[in-house]
């Protein structure tokens, strides 16, 4: 794996993904020491980890620009999954997601998380983010527009956001 760090924030670790942890995520089949809350992981969770085998059997390893598991410094525990949906577009905009289980929401983790994998997209040499949430989803767009990405517009399911770095 190059270029993959384990990412710290005042009160989070996201961690890299591997394969083997991608593929206990998409088994639903935590190790031994896992501390998996409940709800974890979620559908988008699994979805993301089979992308990223997807990726990785099809184009390699992808360095920064992958899926990390949410934890929690305080006690380790796995709240939620954030991550690139894949490596920069030719452009060099990569796509965003993220997920919280339903008992860590509200705290404010999904800010922090997002906040800190923007600062590692543009680190890694990533132009802009994106990222988009559904329409109803008041909370995501939120979460999105606080960790400083701007409204760019919106079609009949999602809302698109954006941030691009400076040069």
């Amino acid at each position: 794996m190059t270029d993959v760090k384990i990412i710290e924030t005042a009160r989070l670790r996201l961690l890299p993904l591997t394969v083997d942890d991608a593929r206990r995520i998409v088994d639903a089949a935590p190790a031994p020491g896992d501390r998996w809350a409940e709800g974890y992981p979620g559908d988008g969770d699994v979805r993301s980890a089979r992308g990223f085998l997807n990726g990785v059997a099809e184009r390699g390893d992808p360095g920064a620009y992958r899926p990390y598991e949410i934890r929690l410094l305080a006690d380790g525990g796995t709240i939620g999954g954030i991550g690139f949906h894949g490596p920069p577009d030719t452009a060099g905009v990569v796509t965003v997601g993220y997920g919280l289980v339903p008992g860590a929401r509200g705290q404010g983790y999904a800010t922090e998380a997002l906040r800190a994998l923007i600062a590692r997209a543009r680190e890694a040499g990533a132009t802009a983010v994106r990222g988009d949430a559904d329409l109803d989803n008041v909370a995501s767009q939120r979460v999105m527009e606080a960790a400083g990405m701007a409204y760019e517009g919106e079609d009949e399911k999602v809302r698109n956001y954006r941030l691009v770095f400076a040069a």
